[in-house]
């Protein structure tokens, strides 16, 4: 089971950063992601529906993922730290939830750019 604090704060960060991409995500899907995915071929009409609902909580949805974020980065440390003095090593999981944060501050940054 899941008894060890080390995997309940690295799972505790990995939903953290699922929040913070999912409302960073949102946040940039009206103005700042139509760029890089238009530049790079991608279509972005998908994007509408997700743009016309998110466009009025631009703010919070920024705040959200902001949150989410910092928490997630904050909790990984905390594991990684907690497991550094207990031996254990679990690099794939880390590095996982490392590139989600990359993924979402990348996110959170077209979102605040472009709004």
């Amino acid at each position: 089971m899941m008894d060890d604090p080390t995997s309940r704060a690295s799972l505790s960060a990995a939903f953290m950063t699922v929040g913070g991409i999912g409302a960073a995500f949102a946040a940039a899907s009206c103005c700042g992601l139509p760029f890089p995915l238009a530049s790079t071929g991608i279509g972005f009409a998908w994007l509408t529906g997700l743009a016309i609902f998110s466009a009025p909580y631009r703010p919070i949805l920024l705040i959200g993922a902001g949150v989410c974020l910092v928490g997630g980065a904050a909790l990984l440390w905390r594991a990684h730290r907690h497991a550094r003095a207990c031996g254990v090593r679990r690099p794939a999981a880390r590095n996982a939830i490392i590139a989600g944060l990359a993924v979402g501050a990348v996110l959170f940054y077209l979102g605040y750019a472009y709004a």
